[in-house]
Order: C-alpha cells, then structure tokens, then sequence
C-alpha cells in the first residue's frame, strides 16, 4: 500500500449522534478532509472541527447528486494528497452502504484504508421503535433486504424465501417500491395480518412510526406521508412495540397501532 493518505470508511450510525462510536468521533476530530452522505445527521456533522473540509456526495433514490465512480475518483484524489480522509456513510459502511465497493478501489489504486463500522438502520431504527429483531418465540431469523435497486432496475428477489413467518424481515431504501413489496409479499405467503411497522428519520427526534399490519401498511405509509429515509419492519417481533417502547418524540404522538389492531395483536 502507498504511504501516500489514509481513508477511513467510517460508520456514522442511524442518526442519533450518541450512537456513533468513540473511534469514529476520533478520527473526525483527526480528519484532514470529511467526505459525507446525505443521511448523516447535522449533529454529526457538527463534530468536525472548523476548518476541516467538508465534502457532500449524498444521493437519493431516483437523484444520485453524485454518482458512485465520481465519489471512488473524489477519495482516491484525496487520499493521493496525502490528506487523512474520513469517508462518513450513514449507518454501517457494509450495509447497503457501497462500502465495499470503495473500498475495492483504494485497494486498486494501492490506497490503505480501514473500516469503522457503525450501528446499521435495522438495528437502531427498531431499538428506538420499541421493535426486538429477535425475539424467544417469534423469530428465528432476521433478513435485510433492499427495497430498491440502482437506475430502477426491477426488484427480482426470492419472495417465497423472504415470506417467511418465522424471520423478521428489515426493508432498506424500501419507501418508493412499498406497494409492490407488500403485495409480492402477500403472494408468496406472507399472511396479510402480519404486524408491521414504518419508521421514518429512525433514531432522532423526528423520528415517526406507523405500527400496522402487512396488508395496510403501503396504505397507511403513504397516507402519513412518510418520507425517505424510511426503514420497514415486518414480523411478529412488532406486535411488542407498544409494550417495549420507551422513545418517545412530539412528532410520534398518535402514530401507532389502532385500538382494533391492539385487540387483534394481544
């Protein structure tokens, strides 16, 4: 590896900034230059030490403000240098993240790196929905998926796997495709009643949850007007939001199950 730069691929977590690790708030406190993705929170970004440069690079589905070799070419250029770079992803780097793909390129181009890992939308956004991903007697699995694919290529996947009763499943970047996931869903199995549960900006203190089911929850999703970054919950591991909730937030009040829905679940 060149002894040119340094980059750090360094999870920046949900949103939250009291979920990012010691190690990643140190190494923005040593950064020569942050290059950073729409999703990390102002809190976060309000950690850089003034005079550090900033470079935004978000993306949003449908608008890639910058697309992904731009960013490669960006960080390569950065690290070439001889600048310490801090490549600032939301969530964790390895988790839909392209991660991966980065780093294959610094390895290309001979560039050391290391990687930060940071708590991942599943796990934080249901953490702070009153959601276990886990849970003795309602599941045995988890599966993360993603709920689109780049320049809008159809969403093939192994529905009749992914329906499955038994396993939390955790949608990813899922909000425009919700419809048609719901429904393939459905047909390949997936009782409608199953609990399931949206939650937008996860972890901050807009942080808003529509508690349903299955077969409502396209519906409901888009008449809350829930928009990106949105994640989906969906499995029995749900229907103990309401008693393990402890994060609550103005902008939740009166997002949550239906009196009806509350009987059905128990």
């Amino acid at each position: 590896m060149s002894n040119k730069g340094f980059v750090s691929l360094v999870g920046a977590g949900p949103g939250d900034v009291d979920l990012m690790t010691v190690k990643a708030v140190r190494l923005l406190q040593q950064a020569d230059v942050v290059v950073y993705d729409r999703l990390v929170s102002a809190d976060i970004l309000d950690l850089i030490p003034s005079g550090v440069s900033r470079i935004s690079v978000g993306k949003e589905v449908g608008k890639h403000c910058v697309p992904q070799h731009k960013i490669n070419e960006t960080i390569v250029n950065l690290a070439r240098s001889g600048r310490r770079v801090v490549r600032l992803k939301g969530g964790d780097p390895y988790m839909f993240g392209r991660g991966g793909e980065e780093a294959l390129t610094l390895i290309k181009h001979q560039i050391a790196f290391e990687i930060v890992p940071g708590i991942t939308a599943a796990s934080g956004c249901s953490a702070y929905s009153g959601i276990p991903l886990t849970h003795r007697g309602m599941s045995r699995r988890v599966q993360f998926i993603t709920g689109h694919f780049n320049d809008d290529e159809p969403l093939n996947l192994n529905w009749k796997s992914i329906a499955d009763p038994d396993s939390t499943l955790v949608i990813y970047m899922g909000m425009a495709n919700i419809d048609m996931i719901t429904g393939k869903l459905i047909e390949a199995g997936l009782d409608a009643g199953t609990p399931a549960a949206a939650i937008e900006n996860g972890t901050k203190d807009q942080q808003r949850r529509v508690l349903t089911t299955l077969g409502k929850l396209a519906l409901e999703a888009h008449a809350e007007k829930l928009q990106a970054p949105v994640i989906f919950v969906i499995g029995q591991v749900v229907s103990l939001a309401n008693q393990l909730d402890w994060f609550v937030t103005e902008e939740a009040t009166g997002l949550s199950f239906t009196e009806n829905e509350k009987t059905s679940y128990g």
